[in-house]
């Protein structure tokens, strides 16, 4: 029941608006209704959405539930996380610290707490390592071994296929986790790896292109990840770039830091597909040492196209190794960096995002994630026009426009969020940006405020639209303004300082200063929420 009038006005205009006739091709509609989005999506989500087990529940209780959960997927069983923390939730603590070798007193300290729950937030966003842990003696459980070792510095066993240095065959491994051949197989690949002498110390260093893996994981729309190593006294640098058609010929490296020679950078974004490998080479090809001191960090450079063809999947799995490193979150209290912390919570969102997105799909009788992809496909040119104003028009303005095109798809604001929340999982699962933004976009135009938080993310980061500090911020501050105003938090909803921490980050984009952060007025005025919830 809508109690709040204006909310209901609103409401009621949009479902009163009648049908003007066949719906545009180039309306949200057409793009949307029918098939499995506009069918069993919409009706099966409907029967099987979330509701909310509870209202008001204090930040304490909140922690309480994250804290759960987390235990309960590594596999020490806490039983329903309903915020309670029982005899249950006590045992599963202890037995939590008895397996990462802390002291077993069933209370968690800040550290064991932010450890454990970071791990969740890290394996959520999945990738290699989490795969190859699955299938491990140990299951997940064995990624918390794995992650407090990383940020300790040290480097757990492993070993080489046919003579290779560890930290290639390492890689390898990381690769296999995600596609269908074994280690082995991929090393038999032709085109797989190729040896050169790329910084001309007269050691074979390796180059390792993902493309010939057949994973997904590692690839954009046209460019997958190349793994180059270079040889160095302390053993084999990584250095990591994304290309299509790459050669002996492509990098030159100076020590360990290797760079894309100019001539393949400027080559590189005209390629559309990954160009037919040439026949593995046998032995030591020698090539050109070209390599300069002090050279920048590599990048494939292709400023136009940058936004569009960088992959968010392996952006958010370095961003997870980093936040395990330096031990949690960064939090409103040890606040030194806003990209860092951003880059930080935009990971966080997407997992959630992914999560939602997965759990209303694997409730679809009969329909494969292939039929719901393809179903999706149609959103991204739907929303184009108005992806393509971002950072040119403020928020308010494109919102209105889009609320406008919203009104014309003869679709309730049920079945536009249920489509939207489906689809944004898609996009963030195949790394289509488009299509996650543009299901961001609808999120925010039917009311769900919170969802503003991601198009900032995009902006700030520079994923899927060109970064920009100011358009950036305009979009931070519709989400903040909502949650201050006691909209639903729609990720983390158990880091209470969270709201704060992008406040007071956002504010720092581009050189400004930092914001301290304020407790929010209590007297401040919710933004209407459209929600059905």
């Amino acid at each position: 029941m809508v109690r709040n009038p204006i909310k209901a006005a609103v409401m009621a205009s949009l479902f009163l608006t009648p049908a003007a006739g066949p719906v545009a091709s180039d309306n949200l509609g057409a793009a949307l209704l029918g098939g499995i989005v506009g069918g069993a999506i919409i009706n099966e989500v409907n029967r099987n959405k979330r509701r909310n087990t509870g209202t008001n529940y204090s930040a304490a209780r909140a922690q309480n539930r994250e804290t759960q959960v987390s235990l309960n997927y590594f596999g020490f069983p806490a039983g329903t996380p309903d915020g309670v923390m029982g005899r249950k939730s006590r045992s599963a603590i202890m037995q939590y610290q008895v397996h990462m070798g802390f002291p077993a007193t069933g209370q968690l300290t800040s550290y064991e707490r932010d450890f454990l729950v970071s791990s969740y937030n890290r394996a959520q966003v999945g990738g290699p390592q989490v795969i190859k842990a699955m299938q491990g003696p140990n299951g997940v459980r064995g990624l918390l071994h794995t992650w407090r070792d990383e940020a300790a510095g040290v480097r757990s066993a492993s070993s080489g296929y046919s003579g290779l240095p560890i930290e290639v065959s390492d890689a390898v491994d990381e690769i296999a986790a995600s596609a269908d051949p074994s280690a082995e197989q991929l090393l038999q690949r032709s085109g797989f790896m190729r040896l050169a002498d790329l910084n001309g110390d007269g050691r074979n260093d390796y180059i390792l292109d993902t493309s010939h893996s057949g994973s997904s994981f590692w690839c954009g729309a046209s460019r997958c990840t190349v793994m180059v190593f270079a040889s160095t006294p302390q053993g084999y640098q990584r250095n990591d770039f994304v290309a299509s058609g790459v050669t002996t010929a492509s990098f030159s490296c100076h020590q360990g830091v290797c760079r894309v020679n100019d001539t393949q950078t400027a080559a590189a974004p005209s390629q559309v597909a990954p160009a037919p490998a040439p026949q593995q080479q046998s032995g030591t090809v020698m090539a050109s040492a070209a390599g300069q001191a002090g050279a920048a960090i590599p990048m494939f450079a292709a400023p136009a196209a940058a936004a569009q063809t960088a992959s968010l999947a392996s952006y958010c799995s370095k961003v997870s190794l980093l936040t395990s490193s330096n031990g949690g979150y960064m939090t409103v209290s040890n606040l030194t960096d806003p990209d860092i912390a951003l880059g930080e919570q935009f990971c966080l969102a997407r997992s959630y995002a992914l999560s939602s997105g997965e759990a209303a799909v694997a409730n679809l009788p009969n329909v494969s994630t292939a039929q719901v992809d393809s179903q999706c496909d149609g959103f991204g040119p739907a929303v184009q026009p108005f992806l393509a104003r971002l950072g040119a028009d403020s928020s308010q303005a494109l919102l209105a426009d889009v609320q406008k095109f919203v009104l014309q798809s003869n679709m309730s604001l049920e079945q536009l969020s249920n489509t939207a929340t489906i689809c944004m999982f898609s996009g963030y699962r195949r790394d289509n940006l488009e299509i996650a933004m543009g299901s961001a976009l609808i999120m925010v135009a039917i009311g769900k405020r919170p969802y503003a938080e991601l198009i900032g993310h995009h902006l700030s980061q520079g994923f899927g639209a060109a970064k920009g500090a100011n358009a950036a911020q305009d979009w931070y501050g519709l989400a903040v303004a909502a949650l201050e105003g006691g909209a639903e938090p729609v990720f983390s909803p158990g880091q209470p300082e969270r709201v704060a921490l992008i406040k007071a980050a956002s504010a720092g984009l581009g050189g400004g200063a930092l914001a301290q952060p304020v407790p929010a007025s209590s007297s401040a005025l919710a933004l209407p929420s459209f929600s059905t919830d």
